[in-house]
């Protein structure tokens, strides 16, 4: 059976706590929506470890190079995961991913949305393999993202459709 969290550890990786927002933040949505056996997920920024959120800030091209917002996407992907965790209490609940959408605030000039967000999507082939971890994806530049973040990256996966929102423990 697939062990996406024994995966993590094995590539010397680690989620971070799920998302902490800041006190004077309130946003009127979920992260994770759980629909039957569809979660839905709200775009992610990266979060430090504690789940504070932490940027990137800025635009691509302009403040972050395309390897750095790569390696962003990729530490938001560690951040989504452990926001999933968080509410159905083992990534290996996930039967597939279906879609990711990445936003990149992008310098008007700047091409390589779709470099960035590779660092997502191959992050979910190493932790999931190809059966589960291949996705539809978009990605596009933007003039801007909330609280001027880099990249903001939402999708969506399948459970199994017995599967029932669990708290972990």
């Amino acid at each position: 059976m697939l062990n996406p969290e024994k995966k993590i550890q094995e590539l010397g990786l680690k989620l971070p706590n799920p998302i902490k927002l800041p006190k004077d933040l309130i946003l009127p949505f979920n992260f994770i929506n759980i629909r039957g056996n569809r979660v839905l997920i709200s775009g992610h920024p990266r979060q430090s470890q504690d789940g504070s959120i932490n940027g990137p800030y800025g635009q691509v091209g302009k403040d972050l190079t395309t390897e750095e917002a790569q390696l962003a996407s990729k530490e938001i992907g560690l951040s989504i995961l452990a926001n999933i965790k968080k509410e159905i209490g083992h990534l290996s609940r996930i039967k597939e991913w279906v879609r990711v959408f990445g936003m990149v605030n992008s310098a008007p000039w700047y091409k390589e949305q779709h470099i960035v967000l590779n660092g997502f999507s191959s992050l979910l082939i190493e932790v999931f393999g190809s059966d589960i971890g291949s996705h539809s994806r978009s990605a596009i530049g933007v003039a801007g993202l909330p609280m001027n973040l880099a990249i903001e990256i939402e999708g969506e996966v399948i459970m199994p459709s017995t599967m029932r929102k669990v708290i972990a423990t």
